[in-house]
């Protein structure tokens, strides 16, 4: 099975765990079989592979999140990068050509599209390998994941089926109406768009040839800026005559909000959370080191991070947005294809991070024009290599980078340093990379 994971958007709806290059999908909520805690992007992930261990699972995606995906995936998965956003139907397009042109797949193999910031049973993904089958036997052009409608949403596109068999062709299909609307089309059966679809490489590249002037994958890469910002269904799917849909009826939902995201936590807490019998229908997320006292509050949610704090009433929660989008502040914590930061303090002329690194795993070789560093070692053991000489380094140890340094760090052990940054002009772009031979 050739499957296309969508990974796109900053969830500001989920701040403040969520933040400018911490989507809504890399967060750990969902908690495993072993205790521990995995994101939306692992869970979908494992459980596509659980089903087919033979799956081609490429993840499209834009270049800020690549580092959460090695991070949390590893370095095996496939990757195509979107140089900027230009919503699904270029993503789309450009994953098609990638898989086609780097990666190989055969113009008459089939391809599933569907997104990765999502919470389902086993039995969707089981009907994933079903719409797979669908688009190789050419039941459509393009076979459709209809979802049946538990009320009448305007965040969904509604599909109507020609007949209630469990696969058939489509009479209508019409792109996010509003409430009215939906509850009209909802009466003449109609089912959501999940934006869950398959189709043939071939099919798909025959018609992005005759929307856009390119010849193949690097081509369209780069020119990928210039495209127009277009949904997949605008572009494809309202024009394509010949259209199938095959219905599911089992338990899906987008995790978009916190609403939605906390029906589906294992519990009503994570993290250091304390709270009295006189809490009703609380959820708590708590990622600081530090505890969280909650007493007497009902229907509420509560939820702490190095990026803020938001205690909210429930019903309110889905007007987190426009607020959070007039937040301008340094990222404070990101996930790294070697590791994670966190940043602690920040003044006018420093700024103090704390720097985790996986086993195993190394920065970058880098230097920066503007700032002085100062490393303390605080657990874990490796080495450094700077301006060519490579020196051990264990606890205790404190190191001095100055501005101009060729410098990296190597973890043997999970290795953790407090980083203290020096200058009149911090800034994330202040950085060259260069090739470390090793």
């Amino acid at each position: 099975m050739n499957i296309v994971l969508l990974s796109g958007g900053s969830g500001k709806r989920l701040w403040p765990l969520s933040n400018d290059v911490r989507s809504k999908q890399f967060i750990k909520i969902f908690q495993k079989e072993d205790g521990g805690y995995e994101s939306m992007v692992q869970n979908v992930y494992r459980r596509i592979r659980r089903l087919d261990k033979d799956a081609v699972v490429t993840i499209a995606t834009s270049k800020t999140q690549v580092s959460s995906i090695i991070n949390q995936i590893g370095d095996d998965v496939s990757i195509s990068v979107e140089p900027c956003h230009r919503d699904t139907f270029p993503a789309i397009v450009l994953a098609t050509a990638f898989l086609h042109d780097v990666q190989g797949v055969p113009l008459d193999e089939a391809v599933v599209v569907c997104p990765v910031d999502l919470y389902a049973k086993d039995t969707y993904f089981e009907s994933l390998k079903r719409l797979f089958e669908l688009a190789s036997e050419g039941a459509g052009n393009i076979v459709l994941m209809g979802i049946e409608p538990t009320y009448p949403s305007e965040k969904y596109g509604y599909i109507l089926p020609d007949t209630a068999d469990p696969v058939s062709r489509i009479a209508m299909f019409k792109e996010k109406p509003d409430v009215e609307a939906a509850k009209r089309y909802i009466r003449q059966g109609a089912l959501w768009n999940g934006g869950i679809f398959a189709f043939k490489l071939g099919y798909l590249l025959e018609k992005a040839h005759e929307l856009l002037d390119f010849t193949d994958y690097d081509s369209l890469f780069a020119q990928y800026e210039t495209l127009q910002k277009i949904s997949f269904d605008y572009a494809v799917v309202e024009k394509e005559p010949n259209l199938a849909v095959m219905r599911f009826s089992g338990e899906w939902k987008d995790l978009g909000t916190w609403n939605t995201l906390t029906e589906e936590m294992s519990g009503n807490t994570l993290g250091k959370v304390i709270y009295n019998d006189t809490c009703e229908n609380l959820h708590v997320v708590n990622e600081l080191n530090i505890p969280v006292l909650c007493m007497g509050l009902k229907d509420m949610i509560v939820s702490a991070s190095a990026e803020g704090i938001l205690v909210t009433d429930k019903e309110q929660s889905s007007y987190i947005k426009p607020f959070v989008d007039g937040i301008e502040q340094q990222v404070m914590f990101a996930e790294k294809s070697w590791g994670n930061f966190q940043v602690i303090d920040i003044e006018p002329e420093s700024m103090t991070v704390k720097v985790t690194l996986n086993p195993g795993h190394r920065m970058n070789y880098h230097s920066h024009d503007h700032r002085d560093e100062v490393w303390t070692v605080i657990s874990g053991n490796g080495k450094t290599i700077m301006d060519g000489v490579e020196e051990r380094i264990h606890p205790g140890d404190v190191l001095t980078i100055l501005a101009g340094c060729r410098h990296t760090v190597i973890a043997d052990t999970e290795l953790q340093m407090i980083e203290v940054q020096l200058g009149k002009d911090i800034d994330v772009h202040d950085k060259h990379k260069f090739e470390l031979g090793i």
